[in-house]
């Protein structure tokens, strides 16, 4: 009787019209790498990215760095669940979503994204935008107010980050051209950078600028934040597969080979043209492989990877060691040098590797190299344009209402103490 009754909840099972019928049901397996992926993308942020800026900028002004970081954080999250989710993931237009979710209303307890829970859904996309906000702050450290930093923030989250999440991740624009970043090579990395070199170059020089010595204050400090940075990439890269599937294994792997690869290139690159390979080059040979992979991660094969990786560590070599240069511009940070360029070389690189010849995943129908690479270009031009135009009017406008830059005297003195009335170090 077992066995008779075995079949038939089987054939019912296997029922055609019955499996249409069926509700979708969470996957606890999914569910939990979901969560596990969110809190390792949260822990990128809060501390990798304040300790690895921290660590490049000078002690007298670390605080306010890791103040910003930690501040604007916490603004994105509420600004997150408020309307952000929202705009960037609800239906609307090719540039929009609706308001349908604001405050998360109409999202259910039971409510799904896929096979997890839209709960996570949100709080995973919000550890993205918190990152690219934070980002951006690496580039117009030790000299900006701070609040300015929030009154930019707002404004930027709102017209830039949130259209091209949307127009990347939502069906809008992009999605519906064909443009493939499977982690946030435009969304992220190109929207944060271009943001921050705009910032740069409006909020000017920091005062002594190419007549002292800037460096790190400490690298320890730059190493620790990029070994965080590093792990917690693994939920960024893999986590958008949005299951615990293959193609969550095809990213991590690709992940591990092309860091591995940008490590070795910007080495290796420093010690033939410096005559000393440095820790700080190996650092940022990291963060340019985990870059240059991250639109490409879930799309190419590991050959692929690995190539994407050397091109990114010799591309962001060149792009802190002369491309700053030309650009006259005072990144303390180089997040242009490293997340702009090896972003856009990464984006691009994956209209290439993405091809089943080349061992990727493959085009969608009737999609050919060459018609993948215009959309990859189109897509890191929109991004660039429209993140640079809203950059500028956050920064003027924050400038209009408050002032972009501290006193010289504050200045020169530290923001650590003239800002937030601390220090971080004994003195």
């Amino acid at each position: 009787m077992n066995k008779l009754i075995s079949k038939v909840v089987a054939g019912l099972a296997l029922s055609p019209s019955l499996a249409m019928a069926a509700p979708a049901v969470a996957d606890k397996a999914d569910n939990a790498f979901m969560m596990i992926c969110t809190a390792l993308v949260l822990f990128m942020t809060i501390p990798g990215i304040a300790l690895f800026y921290g660590g490049l900028i000078r002690g007298k002004n670390v605080l306010s760095l890791l103040t910003q970081v930690a501040v604007t954080f916490a603004m994105v999250c509420v600004l997150w669940v408020v309307y952000g989710y929202s705009l960037a993931f609800s239906e609307g237009n090719a540039f929009f979503g609706g308001f349908s979710w604001v405050m998360l209303k109409n999202i259910s307890l039971t409510a799904l994204s896929g096979t997890f829970y839209q709960y996570i859904h949100v709080v995973f996309q919000a550890s993205f935008a918190c990152i690219t906000v934070g980002l951006i702050v690496g580039s117009i450290a030790e000299r900006i107010r701070f609040s300015a930093v929030l009154i930019f923030v707002l404004i930027w989250l709102t017209f830039a980050y949130l259209p091209i999440a949307h127009m990347v991740w939502a069906g809008g624009f992009l999605a519906q051209d064909g443009a493939l970043d499977f982690a946030g090579g435009t969304v992220v990395h190109i929207n944060a950078a271009v943001a921050g070199l705009v910032g740069a170059w409006l909020v000017g020089k920091r005062a002594g600028f190419g007549k002292e010595a800037f460096k790190p204050h400490n690298l320890p400090m730059v190493f620790t934040g990029t070994a965080i940075l590093y792990v917690g990439w693994f939920g960024f890269n893999a986590g958008s597969a949005a299951a615990a599937n293959e193609i969550a294994a095809l990213a991590f792997l690709n992940t591990v080979v092309a860091t591995a690869g940008a490590v070795l290139a910007w080495t290796f690159g420093e010690w033939t043209l410096r005559g000393k390979p440095s820790l700080l080059g190996a650092s940022s040979g990291f963060i340019a492989g985990l870059v240059a992979i991250t639109p490409a991660c879930g799309y190419v094969g590991v050959g692929g990877a690995l190539i994407i990786g050397l091109a990114g560590g010799l591309a962001g070599l060149w792009g802190v060691s002369s491309l700053k240069k030309w650009l006259r511009v005072d990144d303390p940070c180089d997040v242009f040098g490293v997340h702009g360029v090896c972003g856009i070389i990464g984006c691009i690189l994956t209209g290439i590797f993405a091809s089943a010849s080349l061992g990727g995943v493959g085009y969608a129908e009737g999609v050919t190299m060459g018609h993948q690479l215009w959309v990859q270009l189109v897509s890191v031009l929109l991004t660039i344009i429209w993140t640079g135009v809203v950059a500028a009017i956050g920064f003027k406008v924050a400038d209009l209402l408050v002032g972009l830059r501290v006193p010289e005297d504050h200045e020169r003195e530290g923001l650590d103490v003239n800002s937030h009335g601390e220090n971080a170090y004994n003195q």
